[in-house]
């Protein structure tokens, strides 16, 4: 049993490692492209998502603020109860879903085409309705999920995690952000004390 077990986990880890190897080409040059512009000058960042896509969403979110990109995660279950006044137009709202047919998301998607948010969809489902209703779309793939009944959302979690910090890393390129920025904002941790090390401390 513990071969199996051992075969099995060695198994997820070149399931995931061969879908990042082939993802790129399916997100789209021009779309990513066009995605770090908007991510570079929006007012404000939205990002939204269920299950193990809003996770992932969550830490888009975080990234962006990491880089002193004005970000927030909205929960789909609060978005359509008040939370969606977070975001004005000119913002932009990321939605991320496998399949684009998330019933909470569509009803995020109506909200942003009434307050004019541009809206980027991440999907593998280039033809579904939340891909057909966004401003730019980015291409997911996922050769299968690591589990024997191809059911969990954990390819498609890392996929989608893969492709946020690839956006955070060519924003660091497009804003020329700097390690001395990010020390202002991160000052803690094993991190943080690296960034800051000769600092003076300020006086109290």
């Amino acid at each position: 049993m513990d071969n199996v077990l051992l075969e099995t986990a060695k198994r997820a880890f070149q399931i995931q490692s061969e879908c990042l190897a082939k993802a790129f080409p399916h997100v789209g040059d021009e779309a990513f492209l066009q995605v770090v512009e908007k991510l570079a000058v929006a007012p404000r960042i939205a990002a939204s998502g269920c299950g193990h896509s809003g996770i992932a969403c969550q830490h888009f979110a975080h990234l962006m603020c990491c880089i002193e990109r004005p970000a927030r995660f909205i929960s789909p279950a609060e978005a359509v109860h008040g939370a969606m006044g977070f975001v004005q137009p000119g913002d932009v709202m990321l939605l991320a879903s496998r399949g684009g047919k998330t019933q909470e998301l569509m009803q995020i998607l109506d909200i942003c085409k009434q307050k004019n948010i541009y809206v980027i969809a991440v999907t593998e489902n280039l033809a579904s309705p939340m891909a057909q209703g966004a401003d730019v779309v980015l291409g997911m793939y996922i050769n299968r999920e690591t589990d024997k009944h191809n059911a969990q959302g954990t390819t498609s979690f890392v996929m989608l995690s893969a492709l946020f910090d690839a956006l955070q890393a060519a924003l660091i390129e497009k804003l020329d952000y700097r390690n001395e920025q990010f020390a202002v904002v991160h000052p803690g941790g094993a991190v943080g004390e690296r960034l800051n090390a000769g600092k003076k401390k300020p006086a109290t």
